[in-house]
Order: C-alpha cells, then structure tokens, then sequence
C-alpha cells in the first residue's frame, strides 16, 4: 500500500554572462599556437559538472547530451584520443585537457592530477570565455593512455559547452562565466565500493592497491575537489542506503540518492514532491509500483547547504521495472519536461546505464531536463 506524510512549511525565491574580443592565443608551453577566430553573434550557454574520478562524469554526459539531441561522439577527424564529445547542441570538454604538467611532470614533482599546482587555470579561464562569447579556440589535448600533451583541437563555439572534471568550480574567474555549476558527490563509502567492483573486475587489481590509492588521493580531493560543491547550483549526492539495516548492503548496489537544488537560481526552478514547500515522506510500493526489498522511500524537504536555501528530493532503493517510473513522474513537478511521460521515456532508453534502476539515474536525467530549459530560457530571453 502507498503511504505518505505531508507537513507544510514555507518557502523561498538570482544570477548572469560575458563581452567579445578578436584573437586569442594559446599559452601552452607544449603547443604554442594563434585560434582561428569566429565571432558569434549570441552567447554560449556554459555549464559546470565538477567530480572525483569514477563518480559517474561520463555516465551523466551521456544521459545530458541524449536529453539535449542526438548522442555525443568525438570530432570527427580529429585525435582519436580526443576527450571532448560533440553532440547536436552541445560539446563537452574534459577539463584534464588544461593540465599543465604530464604524468611524468607530477611524479618528477610529487603532485596528483587533482593539485591545482598541475593546471593551467589561466589557459581555462581564457579558453571557456572565449568560446563563450562566441570565439573558437585551440584547446589542448591530454592523452590518457600516454599521459602526455597531444597537439591541440580546434573547439568552435556550441549552444551549450560543458566543462567537467576535476576543478570546474575552484577558479572563481570560471565559476563567474558557469550558468550553472552540478557538483557529482559520492559518499566515501559508496565510491570505495563502485571502485572495488570496477578495479578487481576490469583492472585486475588487489583490494590493497586500491585502497592505498584512494587513501593517497584523500588529502587533495578534501582540499582541492570537495570544497567546491558549495558553489555548486545543484548537488547529486550518492549515499548508502537507509532501508537496510547494518552493512548488509556489501556492494553498494542499494543507494539513497538526494538532489540537493539552491533556491534562486535564475532559470532553475527546483524540483518538488507532492506540494511545494512541504516536508514529504513517501512510500510508493504497492499496486502502482513494483518494489522488492528492500523497497522505495521517497522524501522532499527544505534546508540549508553552505549557508544557502536548498530544496531537496531523495530517493532511497531501486526501481524494479522501469516502465513503472511514471506513477513516480507525476508526483514530481518542475521537472522541465516537454511531454507527458519523457522522465520515464529517457530512462528507459538508456536502461543499460549505470544507475538506471536507483536515484542516480533518476537525477541526472531530471537536471540533464532542467539545463536544457535553463539553455532555452536564456535563449528566449535574449
């Protein structure tokens, strides 16, 4: 039987872009080199999704560029071991690209990748506001598989440009030039047990490698990494689940997922259960939704994060059948869809994703709405 409880309280409800410029020229050390110029005569939407590795980046960028038309592949032919993907509306650039020393230059150092001694943050900063006021440039390319500098590719100005990665949010002259900032956080918890699967499974390696490595990374993703989720507009938060008791959840494949959203963003209006403003508590399960244990909670409720209003959505437990998902969608508003039904239509297409059966993919595919409203509002606008 579905259950719920509703307790009404109040509620509440700000942001901005950029100029233009003729010529722009690539500082790399590795690469020095003049952009081809392109003047354009609107304004690029640019938004930022910062993560630790392996917290499901790609995952989201799939799920996004779907939403927005077409899927995203590389430029065609460029560097096969290009990182940006390039769909109908949107490009997406990987902000390793920016890294100002190779693997070689950290070691010889004694620097991770997540130090911000190892980026180039002028370079960024000068490349994501040139395409954002409508300007091609010459980004650099980080191979992965060399962990060196490859020659640059040329980046012309999209609709929306994403930059994800590691340090989207840390330079405030980029956080200023982001028309939104999504911040991915993975509990430790959680993002030990996801790398144990993927390292022990694909990469052969031991249970000790992997966690000497997560511990070696620890102090500068606290410094560096972490600290900038209380610039983000909105945060996904993976946590272990609450419906079963104790570390009976092993491997993590149980999950409580909260969208954490900041009121008064321009443009982003938060998602809400039920009645906006209230604090809900909802156990869908029953005839309308199939749920096997441990089940399906739902909550919605206001508080601060950072010292900001926020609005949040959880879900804990995971979806049995998901074309059942429309029984959840229309509980929820303010989702920025076009139709009837398309929250359940884009999960169902991309059911072979991680996350898809729990609250991860639930969320990404709900902000991958929202960000494709805030593009066509700003696009209105102007």
């Amino acid at each position: 039987m579905a259950a719920f409880t509703v307790h009404t309280s109040a509620a509440t409800s700000l942001y901005s872009p950029a100029g233009t410029a003729i010529l722009l020229r690539s500082r790399s050390r590795a690469y020095p080199t003049t952009t081809t110029i392109r003047v354009s005569c609107s304004k690029t939407v640019v938004i930022g999704v910062a993560a630790d590795s392996g917290c499901g980046k790609s995952t989201f960028m799939r799920r996004l560029t779907s939403v927005l038309g077409g899927g995203a592949e590389s430029p065609r032919g460029g560097n096969p071991n290009s990182n940006t993907l390039v769909s109908d509306t949107a490009t997406v650039i990987c902000l390793d690209d920016y890294h100002s020393l190779d693997r070689a230059g950290r070691k010889a150092k004694g620097v991770t990748a997540l130090d911000p001694r190892a980026h180039d943050f002028d370079l960024m900063y000068e490349q994501v506001r040139a395409i954002k006021e409508g300007r091609a440039v010459e980004k650099p390319v980080y191979n992965h598989v060399t962990g060196r500098l490859d020659p640059p590719e040329l980046i012309t100005p999209p609709e929306i440009l994403v930059i994800k990665g590691l340090h989207p949010m840390y330079d405030e002259r980029v956080r200023d030039l982001l028309d939104l900032s999504i911040y991915l956080d993975i509990s430790n918890e959680v993002k030990f047990k996801w790398k144990v699967q993927r390292d022990m499974a694909e990469r052969g390696h031991s249970l000790e490698n992997i966690r000497a490595s997560i511990e070696a990374r620890k102090p500068d993703f606290d410094a560096y990494i972490e600290p900038q989720k209380q610039y983000a507009d909105a945060v996904i938060e993976v946590l272990p689940t609450q419906l079963i008791p104790g570390p009976g959840d092993d491997e993590g494949k149980v999950l409580r997922v909260k969208l954490i959203m900041k009121e008064g963003v321009e443009h982003f209006a938060p998602v809400y259960l039920f009645d906006e403003g209230s604090t809900v508590n909802w156990i869908p399960c029953g005839r309308k939704l199939s749920c096997s244990y441990p089940g399906i909670r739902f909550a919605y409720g206001f508080g601060t994060y950072f010292g900001h209003e926020v609005s949040v959505v959880e879900m804990d437990g995971q979806f049995d059948k998901l074309d059942e998902l429309i029984y959840v969608e229309t509980h929820l508003s303010n989702l920025s869809t076009k139709f009837y039904g398309e929250v359940a239509q884009q999960m169902l297409k991309h059911a072979d994703f991680p996350g898809s059966s729990n609250g991860t993919g639930l969320f990404q595919t709900i902000v991958g709405l929202k960000i494709r409203d805030l593009y066509e509002q700003i696009v209105a606008r102007r």
